[in-house]
Parts: C-alpha cells; sequence; structure tokens
C-alpha cells in the first residue's frame, strides 16, 4: 500500500530530525532535547513505518535497533589496504622520526596533525552517494569482515552523510565504548552471572562482531573518523587537518583534542599535554598519532612494508605495576552488594599512587585465584580504576590467606546472601544496615513502589544526615516544620511531599512487599506473594520450611498428574526457588526488619489482597499476553487482569486458561492453538470482565 504524501513528508521530516539529535547527542555531546522527547518522535516513525512498510528506507534511524541475527560475517576486500602505523617508544624515535620527514622534505620544519590513538576497533565506512551501504573490519589489513549490520546500531555513525558526495566514499576510523558504558555494560554482565570484559577495547570489539545485531544495539558503541581510503570523485582538502574538518561538516565525528602542530617540538608538547588529559577523557587512548599534514608530502614519503612513512604512533608506558595483597576487605555498596576489595602495598600506576583495587566478586577472585599476601599486578582499568590483573608471584597462602564471603553484614552484622544466577552477595538489613539506608528510601519512594513523588535522591540525603529519618515509617511521622528546617524546602513544597506521602497509604499489598527491597524480589515476585499470603500480618508469620515441603509434594503431584494426562494444579508462589526462599526467611527472620515492617505497614495501611484473589471476576485464571494490543500496552493488560484476580505468566502451557492476542503475535499464538487453549482478543478480555469497551 502507497503512503499518503502527507506521511511520507512526516515521516521524511521524522528521519532529519530523529538524524539531527542523534548527531547533537553522540557527536558534538550537546543534546538539545531530553530522552523522552526523542523516544517520541522515534515511536512516531516506527508507527509510520509499520502502517505504510514502503516508508522502511534502509537508512532508517528505525533500523539502528537491531535485525535479525546473522550466520556469519562474509568477507570484504579493502580497495586500499588498511595498514597499521609504526610505532615510536621514547622522545629519540619522535625525533628521528621528524628528521627522516624533513630530510625527504628538504625542509627545516614540517607542520604535522596530531590526534589521540583511540584504543578501540578500526573500521571502514563506505558510503554510496552520500547513503551508509556497508561496513568492515580492518582484518589483516586486505580484507575484512562485513559488520554492516551491527555498524548500522551506533548511533554516532551517520546512515546519510550531511553532503550527497557523488559515487563511493570510504571513511576510516575507530569503534570504542566509553569508560561509563563500558562500567555499566560489566555491571549488567556480572548482574547476570555472564562474562565480564577486561576492558573497553575488547567490549567494542566482542559487541561489534556479535551475530545478532540486537546485541550490539544495547552495547553503546562510539565512532571516532580519522581518515579516508578510497575516495572516488569527491573532492577533498589537500591537508589532514583540513580533512578532519572537512568529515564534521559531513556528521562524522572526529577527535576534539586534534591539533596542527609543527616540528618535533610540537609533537613532544602536544605528547606531554595529552598525557595530563589522558584521566579525563572519557575513552581510552594508548597514546597519540602524527601524520604529516601536507597529503603532497605524504605521497612523496610513501610507505615502507606494511606502514606509511608519512604517520608514526607514539605510545604511553604500560598503565600496569607489581605490588603485595595486604588484605582482603569486604565493602558494603548502597544495594546491599557485597564487594571484596584488595588493600595494596602502595605502588605508583600511571600517574598515581595506588593502595587499593576492587576485586568485583568472590568469584572473580577464584578465577584469578587470588590469595592475601601473594605478589600482583596491577592496572589502572581504563586509566582510573585500579583492578588487579594477574597474580605475579604467590604469597606463602596459609589457611587464614584464603578470602571467603562473610556470612553476616559488617556494617550491621545481618545475614547475607547470593541468589541463584546472581555473582554478587548481598545484605539482608535492609533498613536497619547504615550503609543501605539512603538507597533503601529511595527505593520505597519508587513509582513502581509506594510512588511518593518529590522524595529525590539530595532530600533522602538530608533526612538521613540529620537522622530524621532511620527507615521509611518515619517519613510518616515527619510534620511541616521538620521540612521546612531542610535546604530549598519551603512551605509548599513541603506542604505537596506531606501531601504526596499522605496519598502512599493503602497501596497495592504487591507494591509494599517489593517497596520493601527484599533481595531478589522485584515487582513480580512482590505480586505472587501478595496473592499467596493476603495480608502483611499472613506474610510475616509464614513457615518457609513448610511451604518449601509443601511445593515439593506438589511437585510429586504434578508430575504425576502429568504421565496420567490430567489438568496440573496450580504451583504454589511460582517463580519462587530455594535461593529465594531462603533469601526471604533470613530478612523476614531478623528481629529489625519485622519491627520496621510492623511499623511500615501501620502507617502505610497496605491493602489486603486475599479479597481480590477469592472474589475477582477471573478468579486465578492464567493468562498469558502476545502480540500488540489496539488500547492496552501489555503493563495495562496485566495490570487489568491481576486486578481482577487473573494471573499473567510468560509462556503457554496445559495450565493456561486464556491466550490475549493482538497483532504480530508470534508462536505463543500457534502454540494456544495445538493445545486448544481459549484466545481472545482485546475486545474479548473486556467482555470477560464484564466491561464496556
Amino acid at each position: 500500500m502507497s503512503a499518503p504524501r502527507q506521511s511520507r513528508e512526516r515521516a521524511e521530516q521524522l528521519r532529519r530530525q530523529i538524524e539531527h539529535h542523534n548527531h547533537c547527542y553522540y557527536v558534538l555531546d550537546a543534546p538539545e532535547i531530553e530522552d523522552a522527547q526523542y523516544d517520541r518522535l522515534l515511536r512516531e516513525l516506527e508507527s509510520l513505518e509499520r502502517d505504510y512498510p514502503a516508508l522502511a528506507t534502509p537508512d532508517s534511524p528505525t533500523r539502528r535497533v537491531g535485525g535479525a541475527p546473522l550466520a556469519q560475517f562474509s568477507a570484504v576486500r579493502h580497495r586500499l589496504p588498511m595498514l597499521s602505523l609504526g610505532n615510536a617508544f621514547s622522545e629519540g624515535d619522535v625525533v628521528a622520526f621528524d628528521r627522516r620527514v624533513r630530510e625527504a622534505a628538504g625542509a627545516t620544519e614540517v607542520a604535522y596533525s596530531a590526534e589521540p590513538k583511540f584504543d578501540g576497533l578500526a573500521i571502514s565506512l563506505r558510503y554510496e552517494d552520500g547513503a551508509f551501504v556497508q561496513g568492515a573490519t580492518r582484518g589483516d589489513g586486505a580484507t575484512g569482515e562485513d559488520v554492516s549490520a551491527n555498524l548500522r546500531t551506533v548511533r554516532a555513525i551517520p546512515m546519510r552523510l550531511r553532503a550527497a558526495l557523488r559515487g563511493s566514499f570510504e571513511v576510516r576510523g575507530e569503534v570504542l565504548m566509553y569508560r561509563t558504558d563500558f562500567a555499566a555494560l560489566n555491571e549488567r554482565q556480572r548482574a547476570a552471572g555472564e562474562k565480564v570484559f577486561a576492558n573497553p577495547r575488547n567490549a567494542a570489539a566482542g559487541s561489534l562482531r556479535q551475530l545478532d545485531p540486537r546485541v550490539t544495539a544495547r552495547r553503546a558503541l562510539r565512532f571516532c573518523a580519522y581518515g579516508v581510503g578510497f575516495t572516488g570523485d569527491a573532492r577533498l582538502p589537500r591537508t589532514q587537518v583540513q580533512l578532519l574538518d572537512r568529515l564534521a561538516e559531513l556528521g562524522l565525528p572526529v577527535a576534539r583534542e586534534r591539533r596542527l602542530v609543527r616540528g618535533v617540538a610540537g609533537l613532544l608538547a602536544y605528547y606531554r599535554e595529552l598525557a595530563e588529559s589522558r584521566p579525563g577523557l572519557p575513552f581510552d587512548i594508548d597514546g597519540a598519532v602524527y601524520k604529516v599534514n601536507d597529503f603532497d608530502l605524504q605521497e612523496q614519503l610513501g610507505f615502507v612494508a606494511r606502514a606509511p612513512r608519512f604517520a608514526l604512533a607514539h605510545k604511553f608506558p604500560a598503565q600496569e605495576a607489581v605490588t603485595e595483597i595486604l588484605d582482603i576487605t569486604v565493602q558494603v555498596g548502597r544495594t546491599g552488594a557485597l564487594t571484596p576489595a584488595a588493600r595494596l602495598a602502595p605502588v605508583f600506576v600511571g600517574g598515581v599512587t595506588v593502595a587499593s583495587a576492587t576485586l568485583h566478586n568472590e568469584d572473580e577472585i577464584r578465577r584469578k585465584d587470588l590469595w592475601r599476601g601473594d605478589r600482583v599486578v596491577v592496572r589502572r582499568a581504563g586509566d582510573v580504576i585500579p583492578e588487579v590483573v594477574r597474580v605475579d608471584k604467590p604469597g606463602p597462602r596459609r589457611a587464614a590467606d584464603r578470602f571467603r564471603m562473610p556470612a553476616c553484614c559488617p556494617v550491621c552484622g545481618s545475614p547475607v546472601v547470593r541468589l541463584e544466577g546472581e555473582a554478587v552477595a548481598r545484605c539482608t538489613g535492609g533498613f536497619a544496615c547504615a550503609a543501605q539506608r539512603k538507597e533503601a528510601l529511595l527505593h520505597f519512594a519508587q513509582r513502581r513502589a509506594m510512588d511518593i513523588e518529590g522524595l529525590g535522591e539530595k532530600l533522602v540525603d538530608q533526612l538521613v544526615e540529620r537522622a530524621m529519618v532511620d527507615s521509611p515509617a518515619d517519613l510518616y511521622r515527619l510534620t511541616i516544620e521538620d521540612l521546612q528546617s531542610l535546604e530549598r524546602m519551603a512551605q509548599k513544597s513541603s506542604r505537596n511531599l506531606l501531601d504526596a506521602i499522605a496519598a502512599s497509604r493503602g497501596r497495592p499489598l504487591g507494591r509494599f512487599i517489593f517497596a520493601l527491597g527484599i533481595p531478589g524480589v522485584g515487582e513480580e515476585v512482590a505480586k505472587v506473594l501478595a496473592r499467596h499470603f493476603g495480608t502483611v500480618e499472613a506474610f510475616l508469620e509464614a513457615d518457609w520450611g513448610a511451604l518449601a515441603e509443601r511445593k515439593l509434594e506438589l511437585a510429586r503431584e504434578n508430575a504425576a498428574r502429568k504421565r496420567r494426562g490430567q489438568r496440573l494444579e496450580a504451583r504454589i508462589m511460582e517463580g519462587i526457588g530455594p535461593e529465594l526462599s531462603d533469601s526471604l526467611a533470613k530478612f523476614l527472620g531478623a528481629a529489625h526488619n519485622r519491627e520496621v515492617i510492623q511499623a511500615l505497614a501501620a502507617a502505610a495501611r497496605p491493602a489486603d489482597d486475599a479479597s481480590a484473589v477469592a472474589k475477582g471476576a477471573l478468579g486465578g485464571k492464567v493468562f498469558v499476553i502476545t502480540g500488540t494490543l489496539p488500547a492496552l500496552t501489555r503493563d495495562q493488560a496485566r495490570e487489568l487482569i491481576e486486578r481482577h484476580g487473573g494471573r499473567v505468566t510468560g509462556s503457554v502451557s496445559s495450565n493456561t486458561d486464556f491466550v490475549v492476542a493482538g497483532t504480530e503475535p508470534g508462536s505463543k499464538l500457534d502454540r494456544a492453538r495445538e493445545i486448544g487453549v481459549r484466545i481472545l482478543d482485546e475486545d474479548g478480555l473486556r467482555e470477560l470482565l464484564g466491561q464496556a469497551r
């Protein structure tokens, strides 16, 4: 179906706006709109392309979220080889390089383009008539891998240049990952129990070579151009400095730290300046790159073997040192995570003295086989965060030198738990743990928990630091005089906060349980617990040992029923296994936690859940939602079902009562038809609930 003119014009306008904001955010580091506004533009374009598929052009910003998994990477032969650079490790090497260039040029002084040497992955980008068509890794210099699908997800790379250059045009540069994005990625990897990356370069390289572009799209890769390969009919400047300026005009990110310098004195001054600013850069660099600025002189100098004579990489010294682990201690974070840290004999690394380094978690300590008393290699990961890389020489390794995660929190003495699938051990002290108090209050007040609008981080800092609030129960005792004594809290803002605290009374039990911040208890688990126990009192008095036995008995009964072809009985607290039950038992078994929960229940008065399950229109029926519904989001449909006593699961089984299907439903609908589960559309769901549309 052809799109109406108005839709075509709107789609083109949206594409221009989105690419403009991508350029502002990822290239200029100067965003002009909020993330929510950007998301609205993208969703509108996705909707237009869904309604009119002909509008979905290959260079559309919607293609950046990743497509179908790739079977493999095909080979790409570079029109011009992607060569390496010769290295310099001392000032003498740079002096010799400048002398050779001057002798060849017959000049007393030569101008150079000086740029940072990114610690990333070299790639080439091919544009045809200004539109991106292919991207490849350097490979062996002559042949690389086609990673076009993954490069389309890198928002710093324009899908269309800002000027329509005729014919083929190849840009060369580096894919890299910022340090903050690297740290966030590794945190997600650890939380999921997956492999962590050693450094941002490895993370960038691994992310770019994912067979599934959707994985690459979640990895926050960046790009920086440093030159060109094949230029076709494009008329480009005749110096390196002017070329980088021209690439920036075309919408390609280039290094802001680039300089035009003169002679060997200018090269060495730039190197020292770059080394000094290195810790403050958002990305890793491992040196400086010097290029003869004039392209005619570059051609005159030519190449030797696999490197150009007109360029040089001046490397920084190694950022590693050897020292001794004096002790391994444990730090408790704001979320209750226990992180082991090495106390080191002070050592000078990368311009600073290092006396401690993170060890991440117990699994990492075992993997690297670290003991107290070992001599170890220390590196400043990403030039900022010190980490222990490996053992250089084992110490005496007595039994007492081996690290073991403590069974109790070193701050509050509460039991420590580690849930299945998690690499991190956590304190169960919750509100009673001073290390977690601020985070516990922020979690309690968040929108999906008790939804106390206005209770932000700065206000929580003041309330805790002035000892006005030790636990969320204290929030309900605050007065307007208390709040007005705080910074930036006038009468109106104080009254608004007190109104928001009062409005949080009577929230559903599931949200109350989620707000408690019990390790491992997210929103869905909290709803399961609320449906099972119905009241705060029953939740606090639960016999977890007896429940575990009953769950085991029911599992055996269901196994027998399945063999006989009978309908299975509903599971008890589905999704709550032994490790989570143990976490709940420890959290609720701590006297201080019970006292806080009882005081909190008396103040917040959460609504019981027992009546909703017993009398709801759906009476405990099991639902699966698939596809896109016309008027309801999945979260809204789930909330509607659960509010009327139903239960929503993620997969279709013989225990499923209804499948609610929208557009593009996928395999769940096929499975429902196969086993005879009743299928509803959105109207059918509303009819089941006895509601008018």
